[in-house]
């Protein structure tokens, strides 16, 4: 069996255990496949949570979900050194974000050193403790939500981290028929003694297939026209650089070109999925309110005029020629 047959086995086994969120499925795994973190806003009872859960429980790794308080500390991510002392030594005790797939459960409620400690490990594939740095594991995968709802008692995220978010995707709200099969499933859920760690079919999906689906991803084909048009996209949302004036004067700042490489890498993992080996320009256009979303800030007439990041986005797919 192909990786490409390996995860479609995989997102049929999601999906029947999470129902009516395809796209957070299909986000969640592209954010997995090219190797970069996912911002997930929604209202409460969602299946955020549920969604990182299963997929955990269907590769090869290992899962923590945290809980962000305004209360909590660094160290509660990346481990402390314990000291013994039967031999008047210090041992490192490793924290949440030593494990594969981590899940940060409203991020903004944590204060800024608990962000910046969380910064470091999506960054830099590592964590300092001290004067020592570990670095973690190759598999390494940050799903953060936050609550769209209350904003009270909450630590808004810097640009800077957020640009460290390789999606930032909307969940909403089931349609009638999605939410009849949710009430039949929480039903033989209910039933069941293994409702909170559902058997597997098959064997977990191996961390080698990942990395294979990576390779493979990153041999895509994209043509030289779909590159500029990822590039002139990019500039677009510079202000004063794109060819609209109005455009240009809602944005404050425009995405830089970390959002450039994840647009490529998200339109060729979605291509991927899809059973193509070449980029068309509709994977562009699809990945692109999730890429660039959270990479534009908007200015104060922007925000007067009730104008949002994806109303800014949806112009700047309108106004650039496609190729």
């Amino acid at each position: 069996m192909t990786p490409l047959e390996e995860i479609h086995q995989l997102v049929q086994s999601i999906q029947q255990r999470i129902i009516g969120q395809d796209q957070l499925i299909q986000r969640l795994l592209i954010a997995l496949l090219a190797d970069g973190h996912l911002l997930v806003e929604g209202a409460p009872g969602l299946a955020k949570t549920r969604a990182v859960r299963i997929l955990s429980h269907s590769i090869e790794g290992d899962f923590h979900r945290i809980q962000f308080t305004p209360d909590l500390l660094p160290a509660d991510l990346t481990g402390t050194d314990i000291f013994r002392p039967q031999d008047g030594s210090f041992t490192f005790q490793k924290g949440p974000l030593f494990h594969n797939l981590m899940l940060a459960d409203e991020i903004n409620r944590a204060p800024a050193k608990v962000q910046s400690a969380l910064l470091e490990a999506m960054a830099e594939r590592q964590i300092t403790v001290g004067t020592t740095t570990y670095p973690l594991a190759p598999l390494f995968l940050v799903m953060a939500t936050q609550n769209p709802i209350e904003q009270e008692g909450t630590y808004p995220l810097p640009e800077a981290q957020l640009d460290r978010f390789l999606l930032h995707i909307k969940v909403d709200y089931p349609d009638l028929p999605s939410g009849k099969a949710i009430l039949r499933l929480a039903r033989e859920e209910a039933r069941s003694t293994s409702a909170t760690a559902p058997a597997l079919e098959y064997p977990p999906l191996s961390q080698e297939t990942i990395f294979t689906a990576r390779d493979q991803i990153l041999d895509t084909h994209m043509t030289e026209e779909l590159e500029e048009y990822i590039l002139c996209l990019i500039q677009a949302t510079h202000p004063n650089r794109g060819n609209d004036r109005e455009t240009s004067r809602w944005i404050q700042y425009g995405a830089s070109p970390r959002g450039a490489i994840g647009l490529d890498r998200c339109s060729r993992a979605l291509a991927w999925l899809n059973g193509r080996d070449f980029v068309i320009p509709e994977d562009i256009r699809e990945m692109a309110p999730d890429i660039l979303r959270h990479r534009l800030l908007l200015s104060f007439e922007a925000e007067a005029e009730g104008i949002t990041p994806d109303l800014v986005i949806d112009r700047l797919l309108q106004q650039t020629p496609i190729p």
